[in-house]
């Protein structure tokens, strides 16, 4: 299956090949240069002597060659060395013309392999990570915490009445709902965790080396809040369940332990325990009961969505 991360084989091949060509040439360019700049040096330290030791010059000549000999020679070879020089820079500025090119493309390519990427990991309504990505990272995470003996916990959440939202007012008002809670859930939590949407209206965080007392102050950032759709507010409140990572834990019995918790925080809303002062108590409200007037608010709108 074709990756954006990897092009396909021939054309990868050729811009390999391209590239060995490139520079096997520098090389031989190169090569013949220095072989050429090391005999002109030679040549030139032979006429320095020559002209220190004008008498040196017929012993080191062969037969048959006259003092001019030299000097041609090396005015030859300076030239062939300015030549390949020159050669030599204009095949450079190819080379990095073309790899400039390539690494161009490469950025390109990289971009839309990192766009393809997220688009398979994020959720495109919310921005928050897919149900896919959570359960892999949950996995690692599940591992990490064995392996390290390190604090993990998860908090799973469910939006109150959102279907009736959706059928009184529209998947428009649902989405705008969808996007305020994500929001605000990204708000809450630290830059470490990982919030997931699992799918429709359910949420799951994930929480690494956090422990009770860290989601604590996490639960208590969020609160119940109100959309405005058509010039209505619409109240939106939610459930939730915690659970701590036990050694032996598999990443199911995680979930399912704060699904757990999720389905009695919502069940302790339809029928909240108030103290003998009419008060909730520690226990209502750490497990999620939110106060008075905002839980009769949202039965205010459960109610009306019903009828």
């Amino acid at each position: 299956m074709f990756h954006p991360s990897n092009p396909p084989k021939p054309q990868a091949e050729m811009y390999e090949k391209q590239f060995r060509l490139y520079l096997l040439r520098l090389d031989l360019i190169s090569a013949v240069s220095w072989w050429l700049s090391a005999l002109a040096a030679v040549l030139i330290l032979v006429a320095f002597l020559a002209l220190l030791f004008p008498g040196l010059l017929v012993y080191l000549l062969p037969r048959g060659w006259d003092s001019t000999s030299p000097l041609a020679i090396l005015l030859t070879v300076l030239l062939l060395s300015q030549a390949f020089t020159l050669y030599q820079g204009h095949q450079f500025k190819l080379f990095r013309h073309r790899l400039a090119a390539q690494m161009d493309a490469a950025e390109k390519q990289r971009m839309r392999a990192d766009t393809f990427y997220g688009m398979s990991i994020i959720d495109p309504l919310t921005g928050l990570h897919n149900r896919r990505f959570g359960e892999e990272r949950l996995k690692d995470e599940v591992a990490r915490a064995e392996r390290k003996n390190q604090n993990l916990a998860v908090i799973a959440i469910d939006l109150d009445n959102f279907k009736p939202i959706n059928d009184q007012f529209g998947h428009a008002a649902g989405d705008l709902v969808l996007k305020e809670f994500a929001r605000r859930l990204r708000r809450a939590i630290r830059p470490c965790d990982v919030p997931v949407r699992l799918g429709g209206d359910e949420f799951l965080i994930l929480l690494p080396e956090c422990s009770t007392e860290n989601v604590d102050i996490i639960f208590s950032r969020l609160h119940p809040f109100e959309v405005t759709v058509n010039r209505q507010k619409v109240p939106v409140c939610f459930s939730r369940g915690r659970a701590q990572y036990q050694i032996g834990d598999k990443p199911e019995t995680l979930v399912a332990r704060a699904d757990e918790r999720l389905y009695a925080d919502k069940q302790a809303r339809k029928n909240p325990r108030p103290s003998e002062d009419g008060a909730y108590g520690p226990e209502e409200l750490s497990s999620g009961v939110i106060h008075a007037e905002t839980r009769d608010r949202c039965a205010a709108l459960s109610g009306s969505l019903e009828d």
